[in-house]
């Protein structure tokens, strides 16, 4: 026998197949919606998922206004951002943020998820967030 036919094959970048998702976020809970978005986006939802390599698929949300938190968390939770400059530390409560940026919730929630390096930049950029349900991608 062939040793070679026992290896793993690796589907490379080229040979990967893309698909388009669209999901409503309508009453979805947040981090329920950004675990499911960010397997789809790194490619574990396929059988030919390969760590170190692009694999996965574009997704659309469409909504993302009308996102869910459970609890207490539109008043508690809080993001926090830096300026870059001494005393820059600025913080928002999730229901300002989401009044000022209904996409800042859900991007924030995914890109958490995703690796923190150039494979996860470019795995989020498959991403596309809009606050309503009318989206400029056609079929």
């Amino acid at each position: 026998m062939n040793p070679i036919s026992y290896r793993t094959q690796f589907v490379s970048k080229k040979t990967h197949v893309k698909s388009w998702y669209v999901l409503n976020a309508e009453g979805q809970t947040l981090g329920r919606l950004a675990t499911k978005v960010a397997s789809i986006l790194r490619g574990k939802h396929k059988p030919s998922y390969t760590p170190h390599d692009d694999a996965g698929d574009y997704v659309i949300i469409i909504n993302s206004n009308k996102v869910r938190l459970t609890g207490n968390k539109w008043n508690d939770k809080e993001y926090i951002r830096h300026t870059g400059f001494p005393g820059g530390q600025r913080m928002a409560k999730a229901k300002d943020l989401n009044a000022k940026n209904p996409k800042a919730l859900v991007e924030n929630a995914i890109r958490g998820m995703l690796p923190k390096n150039s494979l996860g930049r470019e795995q989020f950029r498959k991403l596309f967030v809009y606050a309503d349900a009318d989206h400029k991608h056609a079929a």
